[in-house]
C-alpha cells in the first residue's frame, strides 16, 4: 500500500499553494497497488480511500504499514522522517537541500525554479506547474 499526501497547507490569500503537485490524477492512474490519501477536510479527494483529519498516532501507524509514501513538501514528509520511513518527496520552489531529508527520494525538476528567498511567506510565490517533475519520473522511483 502507498500513502499519498497531495496537499500542503492552504494559503491565507486563497491562491494555490506553489508546493502542491499538479499531476496527481495522472500519477494515481498509473499506480497498480492500493493507495490511501491522507489530508484534511476540504481537500480534493483523489482516491477512493481518503482519510481525513487523522490524529498523529494514526498517521504513524499508517506509515508503519505502508510500502512507501509520496508527498509534496508538507508536514507529512517531516513526520515520515521522524518515524524513520523513507519515501518520495515532490519539490518545486522550496529547496530540498534545506527542507528535505536525505533518506528520501527528493524529486526536484530543476534548481532554476527555486525561489530566491526560501524563508519568505508562501503567499508571495506564484504557482508554476512546470516546476514539478512529470508523473513518469515519480513512477520510476515508486
Amino acid at each position: 500500500m502507498i500513502i499519498i499526501s497531495p496537499y500542503s497547507k492552504a494559503l491565507r490569500n486563497g491562491k494555490q499553494n506553489p508546493k502542491n503537485y499538479p499531476y496527481w490524477r495522472e500519477l494515481i492512474a498509473q499506480i497498480k497497488e492500493p493507495i490511501i490519501q491522507i489530508g484534511i477536510e476540504g481537500e480534493e479527494q483523489l482516491t477512493p480511500d481518503f482519510r481525513k483529519n487523522l490524529p498523529i498516532a494514526d498517521l504513524k501507524a499508517l506509515l508503519r504499514e505502508c510500502r512507501t509514501w509520496i508527498s509534496c513538501d508538507s508536514f507529512f514528509q517531516h513526520l515520515a522522517w521522524s518515524e524513520g520511513k523513507p519515501g518520495i518527496s515532490l519539490w518545486s520552489v522550496s529547496d530540498p537541500l534545506i527542507f528535505g531529508h536525505p533518506q528520501n527520494i527528493n524529486l526536484l525538476k530543476s534548481r532554476k525554479y527555486l525561489r530566491e528567498n526560501q524563508f519568505l511567506w508562501w503567499e508571495l510565490v506564484e504557482y508554476n506547474a512546470d516546476a514539478f517533475v512529470p508523473p513518469e519520473v515519480v513512477l520510476k522511483n515508486v
